[in-house]
């Protein structure tokens, strides 16, 4: 499912009506009736009062249709335009003349009758926002403004129509306000903004219809637009597993990390790349984590390595034989300490061309050393929070999070990675320039740990003969969904990283 801002649209409405030949009057009419009949999926009571508000552009023309088409159905449906009939244009006044004509029910505002609008808000059951659309930009102005403000202090089921009026398609922002929905139909596909900044927050449950603008423009017009992930797309990457397959088969991966202070970290990374289905797993930690560590994990093979002062000395790495790791994760509760780069040096210098994530305070060691990552002949894939990533860049948390997407894309390329910046809607983006974004996204995971089970899944779909690319795809997915349902079941309080580690299988039994 492709993702696309404001006038990415605009380019596919266009090219479909002068192009195709299907007349912008057409796609209108299919938008209003998809929306139409997803509210009679939802309130079957033909008592529910339906107020709709529209604005004079496309929006409010996709109003118009919603609510002759209610109409049709038999629900109590009013239409509310919020601007002087003069203002409507285009196909949007067709469809308002149509309905006009038919003398449906129909109230028109204006500066002196506000209070009645109020009061038909404050009786309404469902509220349907067609005000703005994806066109708006800047400061809210009247009578939109009191308006939405109306709608947000309401009780009513509000489902806006394309993009909540008042969010930015492109990024999510808003100026001052916005209309905070319970559900968003949107059309065509997703819009950016659904997932930067405040859209999440905004948009409600959303849902996307098909109006007959075909997904295979996209690739036509060479438009390089963003994916949303969907399960079908963790179906269809998920490595699959041979009947007659062994440990063997399923991949032999390394964890590096750990420390005196961090020693539960690459635990977690082991215990959820068993339960992703690795086959061998090896643990290297510091000696003085050895004991400890081996009696939490018992399924995992054990390298203590040298020592000091509860960390990795500088030549720890020269035991190891790398040969027989199919992934490497380095990072995971590693801390800081003094020797640390010439560590990371060392495993570069010493890799076999083998798929490598770098985690946590491995992306610390590696960031005055990134060309390490830019000279390796494998894969390499990060995996930072906003604040590691701003280490990275040697910039701000604001930075990075005002320009998510182009942050991701544009380390991808430099450094020839694989960037997954992890957040509320985690950003994929792949050397090649390929961007992904997971649509899924709980506070649950917003605890320590959480990233380091991450990580043991990524590494465990890589041995387990996954891409870099399908491993980062899948493994973010899982690891939200899992919080998701987890979070149900022991509340968004009480969710741990060895809660979500043991809901992996569940989810994963739902989809095999």
């Amino acid at each position: 499912m492709y993702i696309g801002g404001q006038k990415d649209l605009q380019i596919l409405d266009t090219y479909t009506a002068e192009s195709l030949g299907l007349p912008g009057i057409v796609l209108m009419e299919n938008a209003g009736t998809a929306v139409a009949e997803t509210l009679l999926e939802h309130f079957e009571d033909v008592e529910a009062r339906i107020l709709i508000l529209s604005g004079a552009g496309n929006n409010g023309g996709d109003g118009f249709v919603i609510a002759r088409k209610l109409y049709e159905r038999g629900m109590n449906v009013e239409l509310c335009l919020l601007v002087d009939e003069n203002k409507v244009k285009g196909d949007a006044l067709i469809n308002l003349t149509v309905y006009r004509n038919r003398e449906l029910p129909f109230f028109q505002l204006t500066t002196e009758n506000l209070s009645e609008l109020q009061a038909k808000v404050n009786c309404a059951t469902i509220i349907v926002d067609a005000m703005l659309g994806t066109g708006a930009h800047g400061i809210i102005r009247e009578p939109y403004r009191s308006v939405i403000q109306m709608v947000n202090q309401s009780t009513a089921f509000v489902l806006s129509v394309d993009i909540p009026s008042g969010l930015q398609a492109d990024d999510g922002r808003i100026e001052e306000l916005a209309v905070k929905a319970d559900e968003t139909i949107t059309f065509v596909m997703p819009k950016k903004g659904f997932f930067l900044h405040n859209g999440p927050d905004y948009i409600g449950n959303w849902k996307v219809v098909d109006i007959s603008v075909p997904l295979s423009l996209v690739e036509k017009l060479n438009m390089d637009l963003p994916k949303c992930i969907t399960i079908s797309d963790v179906f269809a990457q998920m490595p699959k597993r041979p009947q007659n397959g062994h440990k063997g088969t399923f991949g032999h991966g390394l964890v590096i990390g750990g420390s005196k202070q961090y020693v539960g970290a690459p635990l977690y990374s082991a215990k959820a790349a068993f339960q992703t289905g690795i086959g061998l797993i090896t643990l290297a930690v510091p000696e003085s984590n050895y004991e400890l560590s081996a009696i939490q994990v018992s399924e995992a093979l054990f390298l203590p390595l040298k020592s000091e002062e509860g960390h990795f000395t500088v030549t720890a790495l020269d035991e190891i034989d790398l040969s027989s790791y199919k992934a490497i994760a380095f990072g995971p509760g590693m801390g800081r300490f003094t020797g640390a780069e010439k560590l990371v040096q060392s495993l570069f210098q010493r890799l076999n061309g083998q798929p490598i994530i770098v985690d946590a305070d491995g992306l610390t060691i590696l960031r005055n050393q990134m060309h390490l990552v830019r000279n390796y002949e494998g894969s390499v894939i990060i995996t930072p929070h906003p604040g590691e990533m701003a280490r990275l860049l040697n910039t701000t948390v604001k930075e990075v999070e005002e320009n998510r997407i182009e942050v991701a894309q544009q380390f991808a390329r430099e450094f020839n990675v694989y960037v997954l910046l992890k957040g509320h809607r985690s950003i994929i983006a792949n050397p090649n320039g390929k961007t992904w974004i997971n649509p899924l996204g709980h506070d649950a995971l917003g605890k320590g740990g959480s990233g380091d089970v991450l990580t043991g899944v990524i590494l465990s779909l890589l041995c387990q003969g996954a891409t870099p690319e399908e491993a980062v795809v899948c493994a973010s997915y899982l690891h939200a969904k899992t919080a998701e349902v987890k979070a149900n079941e022991l509340s968004h309080y009480g969710v741990t990283p060895n809660n979500v580690i043991d809901g992996i299988p569940q989810i994963l039994n739902k989809m095999f």
